[in-house]
């Protein structure tokens, strides 16, 4: 190898001190410039010291509410009542004699009055009565009244009646109506209507029996 002379210009190790120099100095001013520069944000400054807006509350008066106390009570309207009853003056002779052997004269006895006559029928028995014919069939004996059907009655009729020994209906009453000409109705029906009469211990014997009588309008 052939040792080759350098250039003293191309020696850089003589300029290290120089460069550390330049490169603190270089430092040092930037660190000077950043540490005075403001990088706060510009806003506007708010002055605490003025005065704010006082808002008044006023005071709210709580009212009462004052009862009255209600009326007092109409006094009571006397109401004549006609009594045509004329009361005869009786003459009381204060001057009698009092005649102690004379029999005096006792008022009548009270009239006997009669107990009431026990009912006549059963309202159960073992057998009870069954209709003829059956109930579908009463209900096509029913004519709608025409007054019920114009303004659209509707509903059951509740008829009570008895059933005699013969199977016959006596004394029906309507017990539950609705009105319209229907409670006439159902009573004419259930006049008509025929059963096997029921029985107790083999007997045939009054019932008492209610039979509801339906009125349906058809659409």
């Amino acid at each position: 190898m052939t040792n080759e002379r350098k250039h003293t210009k191309a020696d850089l190790r003589k300029f290290y001190t120089l460069f550390l120099e330049v490169g603190l100095i270089a430092v040092l001013l930037i660190f000077i410039v950043a540490m005075k520069m403001d990088f706060r944000s510009k806003q506007k400054k708010v002055d605490l010291t003025q005065e704010q807006e006082v808002v008044k509350m006023e005071d709210v008066i709580q009212t009462k509410q004052i009862e009255k106390p209600p009326p007092p009570p109409r006094p009571p309207v006397p109401v004549a009542v006609p009594n045509d009853e004329v009361i005869e003056d009786q003459i009381l002779n204060i001057n009698a004699d009092l005649n102690l052997d004379q029999k005096l004269e006792l008022p009548p006895p009270p009239k006997e009055t009669k107990k009431d006559e026990q009912e006549d029928f059963f309202v159960a028995v073992e057998q009870m009565p069954q209709l003829i014919g059956g109930l579908a069939k009463l209900q096509k004996t029913i004519t709608y009244p025409e007054m019920a059907r114009k303004a659209g009655i509707e509903g059951r009729v509740i008829v009570q009646f008895i059933v005699t020994e013969n199977g016959t209906v006596e004394n029906p009453r309507v017990i539950r109506g609705i009105g319209g000409g229907c409670d006439e109705e159902a009573l004419r029906a259930v006049k008509k209507a025929r059963f096997k009469p029921g029985r107790q211990r083999g007997k045939a014997v009054r019932v008492q029996y209610s039979l509801p009588v339906v009125f349906r309008l058809q659409n």
